[in-house]
């Protein structure tokens, strides 16, 4: 069985004859890529696509099977086999999207800090890799999504017509990922998120496979001194550009 990421129950895209195009939103970890492109997905009826629950459950599917992520071929097949499932958010999973593997719901596991530790080096293996941005590739065939992730606009949709590169400085993200962690009834503490912030965006912007970096022609937005909705706003001025282009 391949992977396959589904969209089952995702939100259906209008019919209309307004242009719709395809929003790569990059940045590093805890920079507000997933909320934000979720918001922007909301407000034009569009698909989101959370890239990042993906290698989460990857990273899930070799750590149950107990794999040592330096076998690459193995966590590579593990990969290959699983079944993936995204389907819209509900009551249960507090606004986020909902992760199934091979059928079962790990869209809380898979937010765990054990997760959060080893998904960057999951996302360094070549043959993951490959076979995700395949898949998300496919979803964004038919344009109307907004995906965020960390190589989208270079790598997974180097055509998007909106690619934006949202930062944050290293304390303002791990309070916003402090928040997240205390919402899901996990205990952690500021200074190991910091730590744990700073040794990802190392890993991410080193590896040698589509590493962490903003495309040429990306929109950078700073968000430390700019709320949510104000963020959101503006890329949704942007995306209105964009379409009327």
């Amino acid at each position: 069985m391949e992977t396959l990421i589904g969209r089952q129950g995702m939100t259906e895209q209008n019919s209309g004859s307004e242009k719709r195009i395809s929003i790569a939103i990059d940045g590093p970890a805890g920079a507000g890529k997933s909320t934000l492109a979720k918001r922007v997905a909301d407000r034009l009826s569009y698909l989101y696509i959370d890239t990042g629950a993906v290698y989460r459950a990857a990273t899930w599917v070799a750590l149950e099977q107990r794999a040592d992520l330096k076998n690459e071929e193995l966590v590579t097949d593990l990969v290959r086999k699983a079944e993936i499932e995204l389907l819209p958010p509900d009551q249960s999973s507090q606004g986020r999207v909902r992760v199934l593997v091979n059928g079962a719901d790990v869209s809380f596991i898979i937010r765990s800090r054990i997760i959060t530790r080893f998904v960057s080096p999951m996302a360094t293996i070549a043959g993951v890799r490959q076979i995700l941005v395949e898949k998300q590739q496919q979803l964004a065939k038919a344009g109307g999504v907004v995906m965020d992730g960390r190589d989208i606009g270079t790598v997974v949709l180097p055509k998007a017509e909106l690619k934006i590169f949202l930062t944050a400085s290293p304390e303002i993200r791990a309070k916003r990922r402090l928040k997240d962690m205390k919402e899901m009834g996990q205990i952690a503490d500021l200074e190991t998120i910091i730590a744990d912030i700073k040794e990802r965006d190392h890993i991410d912007s080193t590896r040698a496979t589509a590493p962490l970096k903003q495309a040429e022609d990306a929109i950078l937005i700073d968000t430390d001194n700019y709320t949510l909705d104000e963020v959101c706003q503006k890329v949704l001025e942007l995306c209105q550009e964009k379409i009327k282009a």
